[in-house]
């Protein structure tokens, strides 16, 4: 090769690798970032040091040595992130043989080299983890989130970009992945085949850089809601004036009184919200979920109803958090930061009078999906016992999805209990049950507790021992509280389709007063809506309308002041439900969906919490003719109906 020839093959190739690091047009308009970004380009080299050996490691002297390379962005905090880290380490020694390799690249800003390192030994990772100071590789290769992969040929060319596979998302996990993406590019790339699917979207945490970069952890990917809802937040948007703000005078008090309630030690969200340190860490978060409405987690159409519980943020808090983060998050005066915040110690419901537990830990798996668990506890009660308040409390947050607490008296079996005895529940954001005075839930005397436990694996085996607390009734009860499920149990939801609506009504038998809400879907769910209609009239008025349904978070929602209704009122649930391929949490678009209890079957539930007078109820001194499921089940018999699923279609497939 003659000189000349030489310094041609020398340009061309800083070339290619500048053209890797150029910012995209996309980018500088700060417009969403196409999947595709960098696919088909051959990436720049870097060198990194190797968080587990302290030795560096630099992409070339892999990409070149190998058949091709897996690049992972990770966190140490990711909930997502973190159940995938065992598949990583299968998939990493499935290939070796193949000759691929993998690198974890870690580039949060404030993750520290050894915390990196904790972290994979934690998973079992003995493939290179790297620490990416300052996020320039992140920003080399355009990546938002932790769990995005990078899949490069031998000759560094980026072939794919996303997802690791389909099973694992924010709001659910499939019992199996039904796409998976890196084992396809990685077999069509040992294969020589050219990739069907070559860029995905990717769930998971948004990177912590250093320095927050609009053009990277660009805008919200604002999701499609009802236009009444949308206009209605765009025009309170558009009253909302903030000037500067700083953490200390003004931040900080939002932070306390809206997010630390789960974002601290022990509770359900994922890192902590204590301090100036850990907002500004996850500011780019921070800015992307509140924008979304996403968080804090409270999804009530606010033009309907006032709550006790109402998470949601003002439009004035709301506009002062973006601002703050817009602004470059400034600290102010430290004097104006206002005192910490404390929590009650353990419960919310106060120090509890009873405390029933799961008799031995539950060993929750590291990976896959775990039935339901039905564990049965004995209450001990040798009277009838009133509950003003109970909580259930998980053992391990980070694997408990939900609670439920039933009551099965004396007598009953497990099916009754399910059906009729809901005592209280837990689900991540759900509230405790908490009556007025006066107001209490009946556990008769002999009495048993099930704990309804569904577990979700975190990428750790984990030991779960969870808890029901109980605070008794202290002066006399005047009105007994019930919970009762206004479902559709027949619900038959045909494949492909977006919009598939179910109903559900119930009358009251009795004068009552209605107290809380909680509707429930699962991941088809899309929105949910309750109606009531006085009696002797023919108008509906909302009660609660969800438009945004998000399984991820049950939220349950209590009136400020119990609402009476009437003998005769009737209140209809209208839910619908997404079985699409638009739905990214479907676990099969091709399935006609029924009711059943894991994710990917449906549930259309509208919970309500009520209340009658005691008088009013008719087994409570003749218990031995039956209970609590007997009072239901009569409240179901005058009152509750569901309507018929409709017919099939001539070329529809029959249920399976």
């Amino acid at each position: 090769m003659t000189v000349s020839r030489l310094v041609r093959f020398f340009l061309a190739l800083m070339a290619l690798s500048v053209a890797s690091w150029t910012v995209s047009p996309a980018l500088a308009d700060d417009a969403p970032l196409p999947l595709d970004r960098q696919v088909g380009q051959r990436a720049a080299d870097f060198e990194l040091a190797n968080t587990l050996s302290g030795k560096p490691v630099r992409l070339y002297g892999y990409a070149f040595a190998k058949r091709g390379a897996v690049l992972v962005f990770t966190g140490t905090e990711c909930p997502v992130g973190n159940v995938y880290m065992p598949r990583l380490a299968e998939l990493a020694k499935k290939y070796e043989g193949e000759r691929i390799q993998f690198l974890a690249i870690n580039s949060n800003a404030s993750e520290t080299a050894e915390q990196v390192a904790e972290h994979a030994r934690t998973f079992g990772i003995t493939f290179p983890v790297l620490k990416d100071e300052r996020n320039k590789v992140a920003d080399q290769f355009m990546v938002e989130r932790t769990n995005e992969v990078l899949v490069l040929d031998g000759q560094a060319k980026v072939v794919y970009r996303g997802a690791i596979d389909d099973q694992y998302t924010r709001k659910g996990r499939k019992p199996e992945p039904t796409r998976e993406y890196l084992a396809n590019a990685l077999d069509a790339l040992i294969a020589g085949r050219d990739l069907e699917t070559k860029a995905t979207a990717v769930e998971g945490c948004v990177i912590e850089r250093v320095e927050a970069s609009p053009s990277i952890n660009n805008g919200p990917r604002v999701h499609a809601a009802a236009p009444t809802i949308a206009a209605y937040y765009q025009e309170i948007d558009r009253k909302v004036q903030v000037g500067h703000v700083t953490f200390a005078k003004d931040v900080a008090p939002i932070i306390q009184n809206k997010c630390q309630g789960c974002h601290r030690p022990g509770q359900v969200a994922p890192f902590t919200l204590a301090s100036y340190d850990d907002a500004k860490r996850w500011g780019a978060t921070m800015r992307e979920v509140v924008a979304e409405r996403r968080m804090p987690p409270w999804h009530a159409d606010p033009r309907y109803g006032h709550f006790e519980n109402d998470r949601s943020l003002t439009p004035e808090q709301r506009g002062t958090l973006l601002a703050w983060i817009d602004q470059g998050m400034p600290l102010g005066d430290v004097k104006e930061m206002p005192a910490p915040r404390s929590f009650a110690e353990g419960w919310l419901i106060g120090k509890p009078d009873v405390v029933l537990e799961m008799p031995e830990p539950y060993l929750v798996p590291a990976q896959g999906v775990v039935s339901y668990q039905h564990i049965r506890v004995k209450t001990g009660f040798t009277e009838d016992t009133w509950v003003q308040a109970a909580e259930a409390q998980p053992g391990d947050r980070q694997v408990v999805h939900h609670i439920i607490g039933y009551v099965v008296p004396p007598g009953k079996n497990m099916g009754d209990a399910v059906r009729d005895g809901h005592l209280c529940g837990y689900a991540p954001g759900e509230m405790p049950s908490i009556y007025p005075d006066g107001t209490a839930k009946l556990i008769p005397a002999g009495a048993d507790i099930i704990f309804q436990m569904h577990y979700t694996p975190n990428g750790k085996v984990k030991a779960d021992k969870s808890r029901i607390g109980l605070v008794l009734a202290k002066g006399p009860v005047k009105r007994r509280a019930y919970t009762l499920g206004i479902a559709n149990p027949a619900l038959r939801i045909p494949p492909g389709d977006s919009n598939y609506e179910v109903k559900s009504r119930f009358t009251f038998p009795w004068d009552a007063e209605l107290i809380a809400f909680m509707p429930h879907m699962h991941l088809r769910g899309k929105d949910f809506l309750y109606e009531v209609t006085p009696p002797g009239k023919d108008e509906r008025e909302t009660l609660l309308s969800v438009p945004s349904y998000d399984f991820g978070w049950q939220s349950y929602y209590r009136y400020e002041e119990p609402l009476p209704m009437p003998k005769g009122t009737r209140i209809d649930c209208t839910a619908h439900f997404d079985n699409s391929e638009n739905n990214p949490y479907n676990p099969d678009p091709k399935k006609q969906v029924r009711w059943g209890e894991q994710t990917w079957d449906e549930m259309m539930i509208g919970y309500i919490d009520f209340s009658v007078k005691v008088e009013d109820a008719p087994t409570l001194q003749g218990r031995q003719a039956g209970g609590i499921g007997d009072v239901l089940r009569a409240l179901r018999g005058q009152g509750q109906r569901t309507e018929p699923a409709p017919a099939a279609k001539p070329d529809e497939k029959k249920p399976d």
